[in-house]
């Protein structure tokens, strides 16, 4: 543990991407393989689920610590974070041990899991005692599954490349998966992303891709022939609602890897019979929807399938899923990334072309000869059920991840849905923004006020905290967002937040509602599970309205009439295009 938290301790105190490569590197060419399996896990992102819940460690804390409840809250709310206070208000320790990251995670965080709440809460404070403010700061961390550092995948990935001397590409395609939740990382499996490219081939498992991303096109329209050439310079696709996934089959066998890098092969079985009548040695990206009534069908459909445990014939059914298909990336056990765009596009219909009677659906590709004529088109994007085009250009390869060299993968998304709403509640953010209130709960107007005064006698009402009375005036919450703001303007509405607070429970803040935002989402649908009966898609502030007074804020109103604009609208039948 004490090497990993000099590793911690040096990628926190630098921002500065040569020296967090160095850091790492150093970290590898020094740790055990077992350790240096575990620091991989957690530096990609791996999450282990939380061993004991957060308030049992800070009750636990502040007993060890002898102080009072409203003592460590005020501690919590001056430092903004759990694991730091607790790493802060504990007594020195009082013996160390040198044990490895390997071993403090398998012999001693795993087993908490299993023991009852007196013994996890011995063993937790023995561990404690152990430890210096950075082990007991990373543990209490782990412990809560809360672990971050401000690193990069793609740094660990040049580190290891570095350490091993082999392609940082390899290593990136290698580390697909590892982070998957049910990954029991090893020294075997460290190993294996460091080996000689001689040594192990990803056709050998069901090792997938790195995923390549696009960049948002923004821009105004008119400068597009400057910036892009013409239309056909360029693959020009709809950009699907769904999951994005690769699907490989290789040895017989087939893998279904979300972008997250989960393995859900068994979430759909529809998929796994389609690519069931693929070659060996076929590996095609694509988005997996559902596809009801001749059209893709909204997200939250598709989400709620993925949240079942159990898929039965009932759920089968009422949210049957496709793989629109729009790359292929492995063809006869060769990688085909290096083609270009165009070749690996005709590959693919030559796949779809193969798979007789069955439904591969490939990716339509739109033209038009004019980006104006394009931008048109994209105007039906929502009654399409899509979010707009993806654009390709047709020499494009296909690289990994979100690269620096912008000007091959472009997401051109149709302008979100908006909603002007008032801040109601706050709660601290992580990391460097620990210390300040950057997450915000959001609501509408049930109806709208009368006026200013109406809705000044409802503030009036919430300051004095009496509760909302039935069919009376009152503000609904609908969405959460931590989103869009610049750091000083965070900063401004924190000074807000800590001057109108009126009540504290736990770390959140209930605020007199004085501040109207201008809220984005990309999607809008009914939910049972909300008081508002509504849900939002990937919420982010656009905008302070510091010009819009209170009263004039939307309403739930506002919110169902945008699930009318949202709705989809039936389509012609030549969308999606099958290849069979």
């Amino acid at each position: 543990m004490k090497r990993f938290s000099e590793l911690f301790n040096a990628l926190d105190d630098s921002t500065a991407t040569n020296a967090k490569v160095d850091a790492l590197r150093r970290y590898f060419d020094e740790a055990p393989p077992a350790d240096a399996a575990w620091a991989v896990y957690f530096l990609a992102g791996g999450k282990p689920r939380q061993v004991v819940p957060t308030g049992v460690l800070a009750e636990l804390a502040r007993q060890q610590a002898g102080i009072a409840a409203w003592l460590f809250d005020e501690c919590y709310q001056a430092v903004g974070d759990l694991a730091e206070t607790i790493a802060h208000v504990l007594p020195a320790a009082v013996a160390t041990r040198e044990l490895g990251l390997a071993e403090w995670v398998e012999q001693r965080l795993l087993p908490l899991r299993e023991m009852p709440p007196e013994q996890q809460a011995q063993r937790i404070a023995s561990y404690w005692a152990e430890l210096d403010s950075t082990g007991r700061f990373l543990l209490t961390k782990l412990i809560g599954g809360g672990f971050r550092v401000g690193v990069s995948k793609l740094l660990v990935q040049r580190a290891l490349a570095a350490h091993a001397g082999v392609d940082a590409k390899l290593v990136a395609q290698r580390m697909m998966g590892y982070t998957d939740k049910t990954a029991r990382p090893d020294a075997r499996a460290y190993q294996g992303l460091i080996a000689p490219e001689s040594e192990r081939s990803a056709a050998d498992s069901g090792q997938p891709y790195p995923f390549f991303l696009a960049h948002p096109l923004e821009g105004a329209l008119h400068e597009f022939d400057a910036r892009l050439g013409p239309p056909s310079n360029w693959q020009i696709e709809w950009k699907y609602d769904g999951i994005r996934a690769q699907v490989v089959r290789r040895a017989g066998q087939i893998w279904i890897w979300s972008r997250g890098e989960e393995l859900v092969t068994d979430r759909f079985p529809e998929i796994v019979m389609l690519a069931g009548q693929w070659p060996d040695g076929t590996v095609v990206d694509g988005e997996i929807v559902v596809w009801k009534d001749g059209r893709p069908a909204p997200f939250n459909l598709l989400q709620q399938r993925i949240g079942r445990k159990t898929l039965n014939r009932k759920i089968l059914a009422d949210a049957p899923v496709s793989l629109i298909a729009y790359d292929l990336l492995e063809w006869g056990g060769i990688d085909q990334r290096e083609q270009p765009q165009r070749q690996r596009r005709a590959m693919l219909e030559a796949l779809a072309a193969q798979v007789k009677g069955s439904t591969l659906w490939v990716s339509p590709i739109e033209q038009r000869d004019s980006w104006p004529a394009l931008a048109a088109l994209r105007e039906e994007s929502r009654q399409r059920g899509v979010e707009g085009f993806m654009l390709k250009h047709v020499e494009a390869r296909y690289g990994s991840g979100r690269t620096k060299a912008e000007g091959t993968w472009w997401k051109w998304k149709i302008a979100p849905l908006t909603v002007d709403a008032v801040l109601i509640y706050a709660q601290a953010g992580h990391g460097r923004r620990a210390s300040v209130y950057t997450d915000y709960t959001f609501a509408v107007w049930s109806r709208p006020p009368q006026d200013a005064a109406e809705a000044q006698a409802v503030v009036d009402a919430i300051s004095r905290r009496e509760p909302a009375q039935p069919g009376a005036l009152q503000l609904v919450a609908f969405a959460k967002a931590y989103s869009g703001l610049t750091d000083e303007e965070f900063r401004e509405v924190d000074r807000i937040i800590r001057a109108t607070t009126l009540e504290k429970f736990g770390p959140v803040r209930s605020v007199k509602p004085t501040l109207v935002f201008e809220l984005g989402f990309e999607g809008i649908n009914r939910s049972t599970r909300h008081k508002s009966g509504i849900a939002v898609r990937f919420p982010r502030m656009l905008r302070i309205r510091q010009d819009k007074p209170l009263h004039e804020a939307d309403t739930l109103a506002s919110l169902q009439a945008l699930m009318n604009v949202d709705s989809p609208a039936p389509l012609a039948p030549e969308l999606p295009i099958s290849g069979s």
